[in-house]
């Protein structure tokens, strides 16, 4: 146990904004819509766990190498390149997207917590806002960056979720590398809020702007502002993400199987909430006494964990990219006091989230059409960061290699053909 704690510090110590990035990815919305997709096709939609990962690698890393050789977060970048409407096009996209994600999430957060113990759901809430807002405003990054990186660990409950599940493995396999397409409305919608929820625009924002804070906490910012990142920052960002992104859709891909294998094998085909999904699995799991609470114990606490980690991702993207239109102060490694436009945004954002749950919005239905708006809104996001990303003037000696330039180029064209072929069928 021991040799195992020191490994898991040991990546711990070499992970950051990539690992964090990609556990946010499944946050309590993701995870609704992951369930939702294995609960209605069953095995149908596993391929798209494997074939989504090494576009979203790609695209993620070009977003960290952007902040990185930069020294700029995406909005900042933007800003300076693109005309003034892309600008606001692009900010009002990712603040609209992430206040709905958060309020989802926090509510999320909620219902599964009265799952496991008494109270009241509003109660829940409001602890989990409030205690999210103290960490995030009052921490310096480095504790607050290395608390997430520990909530991160919370994508384990799903591999262990799937394992206590008897699956036919056979049947599994064949499902996760064999593509299994529908042409029609019903599939493709959800097919495009899964590449909405999985290679979401909040992701790009964060990611390039925390790896701006990794440079500003190891000194690879110059007086002249300009950044100058080593081959080892650069090198580490690229195992980071990496790893950030594997673990991600091994959650995701684990989600879908248990999903698949315990709710649309007994006929559940419609999960529209977290705990709704925790709470179908009890009754359902009987590979050994008791698995049914454990598979319960295990979903709750990671869309619990997950959501402790992505609140605050979405609330802070949004932060990071207002504040860099705005030429305000912004970054996790300032104070209150030196960052007020900054730090005010993601609480507005949070307590506007908050408010979804309480004035007869279902956030679970909101989030459903901003998984698939984010699936649409991608398209635009990823041209304009695959321009910037091989832009030699901007990027220098960072720019994209071949390998990224194919690779984020053709995320670009599986995402718009996956949201015009769902216009079509409409």
């Amino acid at each position: 146990m021991a040799k195992f704690g020191r490994k898991t510090k040991k990546l711990l110590a070499i992970t950051g904004p990539g690992l964090i990035t990609g556990a946010a990815d499944d946050d309590p919305s993701g995870i609704v819509t992951y369930t939702q997709t294995g609960a209605q096709f069953g095995y149908g939609q596993l391929w798209t766990a494997a074939y989504l990962f090494p576009f979203m690698v790609a695209i993620q890393e070009a977003c960290a190498r952007i902040g990185a050789a930069t020294g700029k977060g995406i909005a900042a970048v933007v800003k300076e390149r693109f005309r003034r409407p892309v600008l606001y096009g692009v900010l009002a996209l990712v603040v609209i997207a992430n206040t709905v994600n958060i309020g989802a999430d926090l509510g999320a957060m909620g219902a599964v917590t009265q799952l496991l113990l008494p109270g009241s759901f509003a109660l829940y809430t409001l602890f989990f806002a409030a205690l999210i807002l103290i960490l995030e405003i009052f921490t310096s990054y480095r504790t607050y960056a290395r608390i997430l990186k520990w909530f991160a660990l919370a994508l384990f409950s799903y591999l262990l979720t799937a394992v206590l599940v008897t699956e036919p493995w056979g049947e599994i396999l064949r499902a996760t590398f064999l593509p299994n397409i529908q042409l029609n409305f019903a599939f493709l919608f959800i097919i495009t809020g899964v590449i909405g929820t999985t290679i979401s625009p909040y992701m790009f924002f964060w990611e390039a702007s925390e790896e701006v804070e990794e440079e500003h906490e190891r000194h690879l910012i110059g007086r002249d502002r300009r950044a100058h990142p080593t081959k080892a920052f650069m090198r580490r960002l690229r195992i980071d993400n990496f790893t950030g992104m594997l673990s991600s859709e091994i959650a995701t891909w684990c989600m879908i199987v248990v999903a698949a294998t315990v709710l649309h094998g007994n006929g559940i085909t419609d999960i529209a909430t977290a705990a709704q999904a925790a709470k179908a699995l009890e009754p359902l799991v009987h590979s050994f006494p008791y698995a049914g609470t454990v598979a319960k114990l295990l979903f709750a606490i990671g869309v619990i964990g997950l959501g402790m980690l992505a609140v605050p991702v979405l609330s802070a993207s949004a932060s990071y990219a207002l504040s860099e239109t705005l030429n305000w102060r912004e970054g996790l490694n300032l104070k209150l006091k030196r960052a007020h436009g900054f730090y005010g945004v993601i609480t507005i954002a949070t307590l506007l989230g908050l408010m979804i749950n309480f004035v007869g919005i279902d956030p679970m239905k909101a989030l459903v059409f901003t998984a698939v708006f984010n699936g649409i809104a991608a398209v635009p996001l990823i041209f304009i960061i695959a321009r910037i990303a091989e832009d030699k003037e901007v990027m220098g000696e960072h720019r994209s290699g071949w390998l990224s330039r194919i690779l984020v180029w053709a995320t670009f064209v599986l995402v718009a053909i996956a949201a015009i072929l769902m216009f079509a069928t409409l």
